[in-house]
């Protein structure tokens, strides 16, 4: 009887430690997946005590949140300010383009002195590689256009925002050969293409000050 009872005493006696653990979380479970900034991470409970190495109520590991991209879009002004340029730079370079091949004056443009339209868009430098420096500048501001479009300033593609940077590189370099050729080789100075320049210029420091000020996107992983 005795020993009957000693027995059960101490069932009752693991039962409820048994129960007391269970409530306590002494269990140990690991394994459990945890999603966070789309990562699986394993976690291990012990003793009520959760491992988590992410960043609490937000979902995102600390290492996802030094990650995200540091860049801004440049305002809606700086958009289309630099837009209208471009279309004004197109502009001009129609005009100068159907002036090229209808061997037609400028209009408003002097013919003598050091203010010729003529004499420079009729010199053997308004031909690069035998192609007309109209062209070329036509086919420029057609790229700039895009490249200038609000469109593009808010694209989260990076390509698109070295490409605009590289082409007015380029441009800049080319403006800068023409107008040591319009000062130094021709002589005279054409007041279209001193606005394309102009134009260009302004474009190219519009574009370096929003990529020093905004920067650039981040390239996309895989």
């Amino acid at each position: 009887m005795t020993a009957s009872k000693s027995s059960r005493a101490r069932q009752a006696r693991a039962q409820r430690a048994r129960a007391d653990a269970a409530r306590n979380g002494t269990a140990v479970k690991v394994g459990a997946a945890v999603e966070a900034g789309g990562r699986s991470r394993t976690v291990a409970t012990r003793g009520g005590a959760v491992d988590r190495r992410g960043s609490r109520g937000t979902g995102l590991t600390q290492e996802a949140v030094a990650e995200a991209p540091s860049t801004a879009t440049a305002p809606l002004w700086f958009q289309l300010v630099t837009f209208g340029l471009a279309l004004a730079g197109l502009g001009v370079s129609i005009y100068l383009t159907i002036a090229h091949f209808t061997e037609s004056a400028l209009l408003g443009c002097s013919e003598s002195g050091a203010i010729n339209c003529t004499k420079v868009t009729t010199s053997p430098q308004s031909y690069v590689f035998g192609i007309p420096v109209a062209v070329l500048g036509l086919a420029f501001y057609l790229t700039a256009v895009a490249l200038m479009s609000p469109w593009a300033w808010r694209s989260a593609r990076r390509e698109i925002h070295l490409l605009r940077l590289a082409s007015l590189v380029v441009g800049i370099g080319f403006v800068l050969y023409l107008v040591y050729a319009e000062l130094f080789i021709i002589g005279a100075i054409c007041l279209y293409c001193t606005s394309v320049h102009a134009i260009t210029f302004l474009l190219f420091g519009l574009t370096v000050f929003a990529a020093a000020a905004w920067g650039l996107p981040k390239g996309q992983r895989g």
